[in-house]
């Protein structure tokens, strides 16, 4: 019998930070202090506080431990685990209050979080069937495959549960338009293609919890008559790979997938599919098209996948946040999972939190909750006491939402009114010091080049959003442009043929409805209001505070600064780049390099850019 239990993340996260070595150390420490038999370890799944791993808990006193590397192990065991005195300096420290938190669930990360879709993640041994049958696994399965199809839909339609993976479509219509098609043949596919940039909500699930998709899948295939599913995985998750492979090995071993499944009479199969990497084949029926061998190109609907999909077969397709939501629902009821959330939204929403906060990571949080409360209360507030200026909602084809709009409640209604969109999850927050018109250009690069290139709008027109955006962003932006960017944005909104064209513009209309002004001044003044845009830059020194100290001109690459020691020193602007390490260079106390935008005149006060040096 173990006296006490210690969980290590082993997301790749953490893993990717020495966790693997953690683990080594302390196998060997415990030995070393007879206590192998005494203390369990525990290699669980992402536990969501990513930048503070590798994540090292100890249980069932709950203590939580941070950044914990390998040659920190020996003091955790001798200090806390034989004699019972805490590591203070590996404990949490509040960003806001500056105080140390033993317990994981008093630190304002994980407290006003609910955790539903991770409920296991960063709790169990993902590679332990045991363990997930312990928590309540493969209940939800063996309930639905006591009622009919038709009760098993309608127990996911009573839920409110809406689709993960971007648009929100309510999951059991889709289940029952499943049902409904005639069919000799049909399938459940898992789109776990989660190609947003910075975005690994999906990843984390397979990784910490791979047997509730497995489970979710068998129970939208007991509702719609399929016997045969497919997880289109990214082959960029190999770790997420690697332990569905074996949950899959398990389930097959324990009856719970393959034929006759709990002697139940339901046959049911689930091969891998992975993806080459292409952001498109998140769109369903580009999705299907790769998994049939074929180029990754979305088709005209209808007819939809639950009509015609995979070989042409009804095909019911579900994310992985959704479908891990699905064993919850019918193990517990429908009613408790629509009890949390909004009228309209039901459940909780897994964002990957990232960004000018304190506290990034991955967050589960209930659908209603404000955009204040995630930023400044999970996220624990912007990082150096920045004024927060915007949040960028649902990935690359989301939208900017502005201070003015913190207390929007997050949930599906109220960002497509607001201009942006719940997507599959991804929440960037931007500080005062980013360039909004920047940021839309960036996230139209991406857009823009994983088009299919199949239909005209999304193919030519990305692109002259993005030409205008970038000579806007060089200060070559002329009158006229940003009302043809407004007109160009609309146009491949409305015409694209799939969702990443009808999407790619929510950057750029979003930041065109919330900072106009912005586009204005780059245009119209030539300036960059956030000191971000390069061409829109000047660097000069400031001869009354420089000490002469040559930091600066050592830091220059393209030597544009000359002066004798103990001398101001002086910027040439003809061979001056605007790279910026002028200004990192001159010590901060000192701070005599100064920003300024080119478009600025001499009766307006210079702008000195206030960073963390």
């Amino acid at each position: 019998m173990y006296e006490r239990h210690v969980l290590i993340c082993a997301g790749t996260g953490c893993i990717s930070s020495g966790a693997d070595k953690v683990e080594e150390a302390l196998i060997e420490s415990l030995k070393e202090h007879n206590l192998e038999n005494k203390v369990r370890i525990i290699m669980s799944g992402c536990h969501g506080f990513c930048e503070k791993g590798p994540l090292f808990i100890v249980f069932p006193e709950d203590v939580f431990y941070c950044g914990v590397q390998a040659e920190d192990v020996s003091e955790i065991v001798e200090e806390y685990l034989v004699k019972g005195n805490l590591v203070e300096r590996l404990l949490y420290k509040d960003p806001v209050t500056g105080e140390q938190v033993i317990n994981h669930d008093k630190i304002m990360f994980y407290s006003k979080q609910k955790r539903l879709a991770l409920r296991n993640c960063g709790v169990i041994d993902p590679e332990n069937i045991d363990e997930y049958i312990i928590r309540g696994g493969y209940k939800g399965l063996k309930r639905a495959l006591q009622m009919n199809p038709e009760e098993v839909v309608n127990e996911v339609k009573t839920s409110g549960l809406r689709g993960r993976g971007g648009a929100g479509f309510p999951a059991g219509m889709k289940w029952q338009f499943g049902l409904s098609s005639p069919g000799d043949k049909k399938y459940v596919v898992c789109n776990a293609d989660e190609g947003d940039p910075g975005a690994f909500m999906d990843r984390s699930i397979l990784e910490g919890d791979p047997h509730a998709v497995l489970e979710g899948m068998m129970v939208a295939g007991q509702a719609t008559g399929a016997d045969e599913g497919y997880i289109y995985v990214r082959s960029e998750y190999p770790l997420a790979i690697k332990r569905l492979r074996t949950a899959i090995k398990q389930a097959e071993e324990y009856g719970m997938l393959g034929e006759n499944i709990l002697d139940s009479g339901f046959n049911f199969k689930v091969k891998i599919k992975e993806g080459a990497g292409a952001f498109v084949c998140g769109e369903e029926t580009a999705l299907l098209a790769s998994i049939e061998g074929k180029r990754g190109v979305p088709r005209h609907r209808p007819p939809f996948p639950a009509v015609k999909g995979l070989w042409e077969k009804p095909t019911v397709i579900n994310n992985v946040e959704t479908l891990a939501n699905v064993p919850l629902i019918m193990r517990r009821g429908a009613e408790d999972f629509a009890s949390v959330g909004t009228e309209g939204s039901k459940g909780t929403k897994v964002f990957a939190l990232t960004g000018k906060v304190n506290n990034t990571g991955l967050v589960e949080v209930p659908m209603g909750i404000s955009i204040r409360e995630v930023v400044f209360d999970i996220g624990g507030g912007i990082r150096f006491g920045k004024k927060f200026k915007a949040a960028q909602i649902g990935g690359p084809s989301g939208g900017c939402i502005p201070e003015e709009h913190l207390d929007l409640p997050i949930d599906f209604d109220s960002l497509t009114a607001a201009g942006a969109m719940m997507g599959s999850g991804g929440l960037v927050v931007v500080d005062e010091d980013t360039c909004m018109v920047d940021m839309a250009r960036y996230f139209l690069s991406f857009t823009k080049k994983e088009s299919c290139g199949q239909c005209i709008p999304c193919r030519l027109g990305t692109d002259q959003m993005y030409d205008i955006l970038e000579a806007i962003t060089e200060g070559k932006g002329k009158p006229g442009d940003v009302a043809l960017l407004e007109e160009l944005a609309s146009a491949v909104k409305k015409g694209s043929m799939c969702g990443l064209g009808q999407t790619a513009p929510n950057p750029v209309l979003t930041t065109l409805r919330y900072f106009r002004d912005e586009y204005e001044a780059h245009v119209h003044e030539k300036r960059c209001p956030a000191l971000v845009c390069k061409a829109l830059l000047k660097y000069q020194i400031d001869e009354e505070k420089c000490i002469g100290c040559q930091r600066c001109i050592k830091a220059c690459p393209v030597d544009a600064i000359t002066g004798e020691k103990k001398q101001p020193h002086e910027i040439d602007q003809e061979l001056c780049t605007q790279c910026g390490a002028c200004f990192d260079a001159c010590p901060k106390k000192v701070g005599a390099v100064q920003v300024l935008s080119e478009g600025l005149t001499e009766n307006k006060e210079l702008a000195v850019r206030e960073e963390s040096k």
